[in-house]
This record gives C-alpha cells, sequence and structure tokens, in this order.
C-alpha cells in the first residue's frame, strides 16, 4: 500500500513537471511514430524518406500496403507492392494512424504484468475500432475527411496508452491495476491534451478532442468532435480502464443519443458498417 502511495507521488510529480515544461518523454515503442509525424509535417520532405521510414518497421509497411490495396483505397484493383506507392495511395493521415497504431500494440506486448498486457491490449482494441468507426461515419456524413478521421479516432486513448507505456518504471502500478485505473483517470485528459499539443497536430484534430463540451444530440453532427462522440459510443470493445472503474458506457445501438431519433442514428451505423469492417481487418490484419 505504501509503495503505491509513494511511486504514485512520484509519477505524479514526474508527469506534471514535464507537462509544465512542455517536454513529455515519449516512449521509444512511440519512435517510429513520432518520426513519421515529423517528416510529414516538414514540407521538404520526400515521398521516398518516409517510405524509408516506413520500411524500417516490417509489421507497419505490411499493414501500409494492405491498406493500399484495401477496396476504398485502390478500387481499380490494380495490385500496389511497393511501399512508396502504398504511402502514397494511403496518404499521410492513414500512414500516421497505422504508425500509431502499430506502435500502441507493440506498447501491448511490452508489459511485464500480465494484467497491463491485457489492458494494454484491450485499449488498442478500443482505439483501433473507435478511429474506423470515425473514418466511416465522416465517409457517410461528408463532415470531415474519412483518413483524418481515423487519425484522430486513433488518438482518442493516447493519454491512457502513454501512462500504461511509463507505469512500467514503477511496478507498484502494474502490481495494484484498480488502483492504477484511478491514477489513469486522474491523469489522462491533461496528459492527452499536452500530447496532442506536442505533436504540433493541425487545429482541426486538436479542437476535435473537446473533453468538456461532448456532443450536445444536433443532427446531423457538424464537426469530427461529434464524429468521434459518436465512435467511441459505437465501438463495440470497450475501454478496459472503464470496466476497471465500474464505468458503464451507454450502448449506442440500444440507447441512441439523445435529441437524435434512434432510426436515423441505426440507419447511419448500418451505412458505415461495411466500411468499418474493411478498415478493421486491413489495421487488425
Amino acid at each position: 500500500m505504501e509503495d503505491f502511495e509513494q511511486q504514485a507521488q512520484a509519477f505524479s510529480q514526474r508527469i506534471e513537471q514535464e507537462i509544465v515544461e512542455g517536454r513529455l518523454n515519449f516512449p521509444t515503442v512511440l519512435d517510429v511514430s513520432m518520426r513519421i509525424r515529423k517528416l510529414a509535417a516538414d514540407p521538404k520532405a520526400s515521398l521516398d524518406e518516409i517510405a524509408q521510414v516506413v520500411q524500417a518497421e516490417p509489421v507497419l509497411s505490411a499493414k501500409v500496403v494492405r491498406m493500399a490495396n484495401a477496396v476504398m483505397m485502390n478500387p481499380y484493383g490494380t495490385p500496389i507492392t511497393s511501399v512508396k506507392d502504398a504511402v502514397s495511395r494511403i496518404g499521410l493521415s492513414a500512414l500516421r494512424c497505422l504508425a500509431f497504431a502499430v506502435s500502441f500494440e507493440q506498447l501491448a506486448q511490452d508489459h511485464r504484468s500480465r494484467n497491463l498486457r491485457l489492458v494494454a491490449s484491450g485499449l488498442w482494441m478500443h482505439s483501433v475500432d473507435v478511429a474506423c468507426w470515425a473514418s466511416a461515419i465522416a465517409r457517410e456524413l461528408k463532415v470531415a475527411p474519412p483518413d483524418t478521421a481515423l487519425f484522430a479516432g486513433m488518438l482518442v486513448d493516447i493519454g491512457q496508452f502513454f501512462l500504461l507505456a511509463r507505469a512500467t518504471d514503477y511496478p507498484a502500478m502494474e502490481a495494484n491495476i484498480d488502483r492504477f485505473a484511478e491514477f489513469v483517470n486522474t491523469w489522462h485528459q491533461p496528459v492527452g491534451r499536452a500530447i496532442l499539443e506536442a505533436l504540433s497536430l493541425p487545429d482541426s484534430i486538436v479542437d476535435a478532442f473537446c473533453y468538456e463540451d461532448p456532443y450536445g444530440g444536433s443532427w446531423p453532427p457538424k464537426d469530427l468532435a461529434d464524429v468521434l462522440f459518436i465512435s467511441s459510443l459505437a465501438t463495440e470493445a470497450p475501454n478496459p480502464f472503464d470496466n476497471l472503474l465500474g464505468v458503464h458506457r451507454p450502448s449506442l445501438r440500444e440507447n441512441g443519443v439523445p435529441g437524435v431519433d434512434r432510426d436515423t442514428m441505426a440507419d447511419l451505423l448500418a451505412s458505415a458498417e461495411s466500411h468499418r469492417k474493411v478498415l478493421l481487418s486491413t489495421v487488425c490484419g
């Protein structure tokens, strides 16, 4: 008990200091994602340079080529076999989403504690499903570019992933998973905001994470923030931290959204389902 209190205090102080100083210490598992992010933001970076970074990560390379050959990206069915052509086809937003998906998947396998491995794996699946729903719903409603929605959806749990990665430095966190969940619940929003700022993302993405002002139920959804809110309720993969905290999120299919006709929402989910399944298979395959 005492060990947890001491380590939680040390962890909190470390995070708070990094946020104040604007220098979050990103886990090494996110190296490839961060390198791709920097290249994508550099107008002088060439497609060849980006492709070289992708090729250095075999799992990411395979997923990029797989996505480029998916029907929605390659409607004419011409086989794409090179990473460079695949990156060109899917675009930088989708590439960044895949890079984070691979990083988070590797993080899920990186924990000494079986309990944290299970939490990280569940969180990865939750993020991926939210991302795929976001892209599919944005595509149906045309309120945001689907690839931008895909990338933004992948970031919904990034504060929690960051804290999971850093927890390996604090063994008491892994040994007291329920109390660690409470710790994450306290810190994930400020950490998530700090990460979004550190990534120098466009305002259109940063503004979509409206923690204090969620979707109010207007129809149709007006922006990416609304899409992310609906996607988070549509996901069939629960956030494991919600389960640990005893938080029950309402089912979108069963309860709908206040102010929105249930049949209207059901029609939207049905229309988006096939696109979501293709994306899910691509990212998870």
